[in-house]
């Protein structure tokens, strides 16, 4: 671990800010809790409110899948200078094969469901519907928490069973099912537009493009399960810089596959310098995230990324010049006060 370590202090199971399910699988990581790595982790989330607006920009000029390549090919040539990975034999195979596939297919979902969507309105729509990854993270995370050992239940004066195991995780799982479906009311009531919690005009607005919606919440689901499972498999290793030139061969052969060519007319200077600038938010976003929940504190990363989609929709209104509703507003609030009761949920 090295410098993760430095700041850090001794994981025991009743470390400070590791509580409920997220802590519970916390614990059953062998690395000491590092309050720098989880800053950096931190500091993802800032980066990563610039991603929709920056990757739209390049889309509407580039196309989808050209400008999505440009990105992250751009983006691997940034990681390679400032993040270079480790040699390959230093990486536990099960990650790279797994977390590996869950990384390329989010990172490529995600940016084609930006540069796919019909307006830039409907991107940002679609960048909620992506921000449901730290909801299925928490539900994730409380359903696979590590049960408590045959010792401490012994200590506890606790019979031990199965029973036991499977009661203590559905309460888990009902702990912060509040917190999940206050945050799926919030997309909800974001995509119907000025229709309020209508269900109905919610699904007709996205059956009108379905797949930007689709892609979006398939990679939701990816990353939730990398993200948890990334601290048991990685063993303390960051894939970030390995698994990116992955994602741009693959968004380079679907843009190939897809015929779609070049631009019809020579983009300006500021959508060449979005490549760039989205480059090194994506970039820079993930490797301080890959950092920060092999090194830092898990649940505190979870409970603040439900910060990103009011962050994420306030810098694309102003980058993208957007005047979004006032139900918009109300429903990226609730996706950000479903942290809030995950987080009295995880304390508790």
């Amino acid at each position: 671990m090295g410098k993760a370590n430095e700041s850090g202090k001794a994981n025991e199971s009743g470390k400070p800010g590791e509580s409920g399910a997220l802590g519970e699988l916390a614990n059953g990581r062998s690395h000491v809790i590092s309050s720098r790595a989880t800053a950096v982790g931190l500091l993802a989330i800032l980066l990563w409110s610039l991603m929709v607006a920056l990757v739209r920009i390049v889309t509407d000029a580039f196309g989808a899948t050209l400008g999505t390549a440009m990105v992250y090919t751009t983006g691997v040539v940034l990681l390679m200078i400032f993040h270079r990975p480790a040699p390959l034999k230093a990486y536990p195979k099960r990650y790279l094969l797994v977390g590996g596939a869950l990384f390329v297919f989010y990172e490529t979902a995600i940016s084609l469901s930006i540069g796919l969507a019909s307006t830039a309105t409907q991107s940002v729509e679609v960048s909620l519907v992506n921000y449901l990854w730290p909801t299925m993270m928490v539900l994730l995370a409380a359903a696979l928490a590590k049960p408590r050992s045959q010792d401490e239940k012994q200590d506890n004066g606790e019979r031990d069973g199965n029973h036991g195991s499977e009661r203590a995780t559905k309460h888990a799982v009902l702990r912060v099912l509040p917190g999940a479906i206050v945050a799926t009311c919030g997309v909800v009531l974001s995509v119907g537009g000025n229709s309020g919690l209508d269900w109905q005009v919610a699904a007709a607005n996205i059956a009108s493009n379905p797949l930007p919606y689709l892609l979006a919440f398939a990679g939701a689901f990816a990353w939730a399960v990398y993200a948890v499972i990334t601290p048991v498999l990685s063993e303390g290793q960051d894939g970030t810089s390995v698994f990116f030139p992955c994602v741009a061969v693959v968004l380079w052969v679907i843009h190939f596959a897809s015929g779609e060519g070049l631009p019809a007319a020579m983009p300006q200077v500021g959508s060449w310098l979005a490549v760039p600038a989205a480059a090194a938010v994506i970039a820079g976003g993930y490797a301080c995230w890959g950092y920060g929940i092999l090194h830092g504190s898990l649940s505190k990363l979870a409970v603040a990324s439900y910060a990103t989609p009011l962050l994420s929709v306030a810098a694309s209104a102003l980058l993208l010049g957007l005047s979004l509703s006032v139900p918009f507003w109300c429903g990226a609030v609730l996706v950000v006060a479903g942290s809030l009761l995950n987080w009295r949920a995880n304390r508790g």
